[in-house]
């Protein structure tokens, strides 16, 4: 199951890489367009507002899975072994509890959307029930990484430790 995980986070991973590269480009076209042209384009800033947020959601999980976030360390370099453990799973406790609300509140917005038929007014008419969805999506991933995160504190201490040591060699 573990296993499973990892690789729907890590194919998240880069989607997420992907879509931000598409990002990139249309954005640049969208610039160029309106600069050098005077033709903008009317689609570049709806899809890339929603696009924005599956990368944020959508790759957080694998983010807190691989430990590649910005983190400040000055109370767990301060603790030992064991307060770094109590200080794992009670980081790992609270981001399940923050997750599993975020998850909540996501799915009653992606749902009130889609009961009420909500869509972007814009051209396009996007439904909000797709970006809205992204939410749940993304924070029951993360909320699954956490509780992961915080049963190695308890049971496997030292797997998460290993990676940060090799991570601090290069």
């Amino acid at each position: 199951m573990r296993r499973f995980f990892a690789t729907l986070t890590k194919t998240l991973q880069i989607a997420g890489q992907i879509v931000l590269a598409f990002m990139v480009v249309t954005i640049c076209y969208d610039a160029f367009m309106r600069y050098v042209f005077t033709a903008p384009t009317s689609w570049s800033l709806e899809i890339n507002t929603f696009l924005i947020v599956f990368v944020a959601a959508m790759t957080a999980a694998d983010v807190q899975r691989t430990d590649a976030h910005i983190r400040i360390t000055f109370f767990s370099d301060m603790a030992g072994p064991l307060g770094r453990r109590v200080l794992d799973v009670v980081i790992g406790l609270v981001g399940v509890g923050f997750c599993s609300i975020m998850a909540w509140r996501g799915f009653l917005l992606a749902y009130q959307a889609f009961d009420y038929g909500e869509r972007v007014s814009s051209s396009f008419g996007t439904p909000m029930v797709f970006p809205y969805a992204l939410l749940p999506l993304g924070f029951g991933m993360l909320a699954i990484q956490f509780l992961l995160n915080a049963i190695d504190a308890v049971f496997w201490p030292d797997r998460r430790r290993d990676g940060e040591e090799k991570l601090q060699e290069v």
